[in-house]
């Protein structure tokens, strides 16, 4: 909106460089162009402030597809006006000389005009497409149709209005068709998730049925080499019981012939100390056999003498010693008084 100040009964009108001024006094055209400022008089002035700059315009609508659901499609038309005097002759862009407001509505004429058209080429396709080819290639389609559709419109060229981009931000549907739409996908990332599950676990029994078979395989290779153990601990106990039986053997065998020898030895020993002593006997005999009596009793009370134990003192009566003299031939002692 321009800027217009009061002065002493005249008006001064300073505008934007984005707004296109057009001045009519007693019907002539006296300033036109954009970033205009002049003085004029409200009585006698006529003017037109047209936007040149670039405008956003946002639409939502609703349409139907092939299958009969609702959608809406939400959009977005970039436009401005090229042709201001064009603009100006087919729309009302007339403000007031006192205060510079627009008098009438002309943006929301040429809302209304881009709406409708690109609400048009919009129905028009979404009505021979499905729900779900709408949802996965629409937007594309959408855009195009409408782009294509705003450049053939004879009112914009003639209006002095250029479409300068087509922007179709998104095709839904209703809520319940959209939940509806998201249970398929939703169901198989839970079957996703779920096999997702299942497969760790069976990868985590699989692991655990490795350990054990690995751990039951250590047992079973831990018990053969038990056995193994135990069998050479036998053989060697065996071996060990052979060598010492053997050893014992040798040892019992080698003392057999040492008592053998020995027993051999002491027999011939003794034999040739029997022998001696029957000789040394017989010799003996041979001495004493011319000895008489006397003398043999004599020499075996001697021998008796020497074998019996010690004697200190020894008293003997009459009778016994004069019988013991006689046998030895000796005269018997005299009688003490």
């Amino acid at each position: 909106m321009a800027d217009i100040t009061r002065r002493f009964g005249w008006r001064h009108l300073r505008s934007a460089p984005t707004a296109h001024i057009r001045h009519h006094r007693r019907g002539r055209l006296t300033h036109d162009g954009p970033g205009l400022s002049f003085w004029y008089r409200s009585l006698s002035a006529a003017l037109s402030e047209v936007p040149v700059d670039d405008r956003e315009l946002a639409m939502a609508f609703h349409a139907r597809t092939a299958d009969f659901q609702d959608v809406t499609v939400q959009a977005t038309v970039t436009y401005r006006i090229s042709d201001p005097a064009e603009a100006a002759a087919r729309l009302d862009f007339s403000v007031h000389p006192d205060t510079g407001v627009w008098r009438a509505a002309p943006l929301e004429q040429i809302a209304t005009l881009l709406t409708e058209t690109a609400q048009q080429h919009s129905l028009d396709v979404l009505a021979r497409t499905p729900l779900a080819t709408a949802l996965v290639d629409g937007v594309a389609t959408v855009r195009e149709r409408v782009a294509t559709g705003l450049a053939a419109e004879p009112r914009l060229p003639a209006t002095g209005i250029d479409v300068v981009a087509v922007r179709v931000v998104a095709i839904r549907p209703e809520a319940e068709v959209e939940r509806a739409l998201r249970t398929p996908a939703r169901e198989q990332i839970q079957q996703e998730a779920d096999r997702s599950v299942y497969e760790r676990r069976a990868v985590a029994v699989e692991r655990e049925r490795t350990i054990a078979e690995n751990e039951l395989a250590s047992k079973i290779e831990l018990a053969r080499r038990e056995e193994q153990l135990v069998d050479q601990r036998g053989t060697n106990a065996r071996r060990e019981a052979e060598e010492k039986s053997a050893a014992d053997g040798v040892r019992a065998a080698a003392e057999a012939a040492r008592t053998v020898r020995l027993a051999r030895a002491e027999a011939e020993a003794a034999r040739e100390v029997g022998a001696a002593r029957a000789e040394a006997q017989a010799a003996w005999l041979r001495a004493h056999a011319d000895v008489d009596p006397g003398t043999l009793h004599a020499l075996a009370a001697t021998r008796l003498a020497e074998n019996l134990p010690r004697i200190d003192s020894l008293t003997l009566s009459p009778d016994v010693l004069t019988g013991l003299l006689a046998r030895l031939g000796r005269p018997e002692p005299e009688e003490r008084a």
